[in-house]
């Protein structure tokens, strides 16, 4: 309950045996605007407590039947944040002691001569009580809101690790193998959701469509945008099996679509891409880098560098536009593709320091997924500030 201060609503509680003393309180605290009840002895004031419950008590330490100690220790077991003014003849301070330590609020000395210091006493009592009593509302409120907040939480990391389920399934088998052609891979996601996606597929006789896709953020919306390519992918292999349209084939007509589906959502995504096509007959690779970072890295018995491409992200622009690259391929080598979470975890100064750690310090070569992560330091069982992942394609 919460009285305020000087306000008919504030009950409080004389409990004094000096029958004058008790009356002349209690006129004066009428005029200020307090209800008021009295009690001549601690036994008859425990008993107005319960049934009157005052927001303040003022009680003598020196009482007939049940003395003012023992009422404190009996209102301290009951209700310990009741305000209790406890008033004491001079000679009984050490009785004062031990009742603040028993949790009076304040203490006055008779004679009382100026009445207004006890209205005083009682307006700071109530306002500490109500302080009190604030603070104790505030800290259930906080604590069931608390308790609101884990239970969605709970609620949302369930959903999320559902969602990461089914993006798993979404992504395809690996290892697969196409003639000589090997694909693996693998992500680690900073969150349950990932907002990078791996797909690797093959159309028709020759060909294998794959590519590595970033989408910028994290989490449920990001992840949505990996469905969309997914589900683009499958469009346009359906169509080249069952109405001969070769977009799948041309990796500027795949992501031309898919800027412009994207940028239909509205959902202020966009992502980079490398997209490829590999002709297995011909041992060659048409592809289109879309402002994926890091670049790809091509290594060879002779060689290892990074392939060329600058196009732009999709989902920034409508009239994007995106070159591609045609390269033909030694007849042994390995193509790795990271997304740009591995670059977070190379402890170099510069973005050029980090791109040259990754071409010079490289793993060896028929090292899967799992091992080429380690060789930079990633640990999959670890959370990193962005998701990571690797495509592995080759050809031995």
């Amino acid at each position: 309950m919460e009285y305020p201060a000087n306000n008919s609503l504030a009950k409080v509680l004389i409990i004094d045996a000096d029958g004058a003393m008790r009356d002349q309180v209690a006129g004066y605290l009428q005029n200020t605007g307090y209800n008021t009840f009295t009690a001549p002895d601690g036994e008859t004031g425990l008993a107005m407590i319960q049934s009157e419950k005052p927001g303040c008590v003022l009680c003598d330490l020196n009482l007939p039947k049940l003395d003012g100690i023992n009422v404190l220790r009996h209102i301290a077991n009951a209700d310990a944040e009741l305000p209790i003014i406890v008033i004491s003849g001079e000679g009984e301070m050490s009785d004062v002691v031990e009742a603040l330590r028993l949790g009076a609020s304040d203490f006055l000395i008779k004679p009382i001569v100026d009445l207004e210091v006890l209205e005083h006493a009682i307006e700071r009592s109530l306002e500490r009580y109500n302080l009190r009593q604030d603070n104790i509302r505030y800290r259930a409120q906080l604590e069931q809101a608390n308790s609101v907040l884990k239970n969605n939480l709970a609620v949302l990391e369930q959903d999320q690790q559902a969602g990461l389920l089914v993006q798993m399934k979404m992504l395809p088998v690996s290892p697969m193998q196409k003639g000589a052609f090997v694909f693996r891979h693998q992500i680690v996601p900073s969150l349950y959701l990932s907002g990078d996606f791996i797909e690797y597929v093959t159309v028709g006789n020759d060909h294998v469509v794959f590519f590595v896709a970033d989408v910028s953020g994290h989490g449920a919306s990001s992840a949505f945008v990996t469905v969309l390519l997914k589900n683009l992918a499958a469009r346009m292999r359906s169509d080249y099996n069952h109405l001969n349209r070769e977009a799948i084939l041309h990796p500027a007509e795949f992501l031309v679509q898919a800027n412009a589906e994207l940028m239909a959502t509205g959902i202020g995504k966009h992502a980079t891409l490398f997209y490829a096509v590999l002709n297995t007959r011909r041992n060659s690779l048409v592809y289109t880098v879309a402002g994926h970072l890091p670049l790809p890295i091509l290594i060879a018995d002779k060689e290892t560098r990074y392939l060329e491409g600058h196009a732009g992200p999709v989902g920034l622009f409508e009239d994007a536009e995106y070159d591609e690259v045609e390269l033909s391929l030694p007849d042994e080598f390995r193509l790795m593709v990271f997304s740009d979470g591995i670059l977070e975890v190379i402890d170099e100064p510069s973005l050029a320091a980090k791109e040259k750690h990754l071409l010079t310090n490289k793993p060896p070569l028929r090292a899967d997924p799992e091992a080429v992560l380690q060789n930079y330091a990633v640990d999959s069982s670890q959370k990193y500030p962005d998701d990571i992942a690797v495509l592995l394609v080759d050809k031995h």
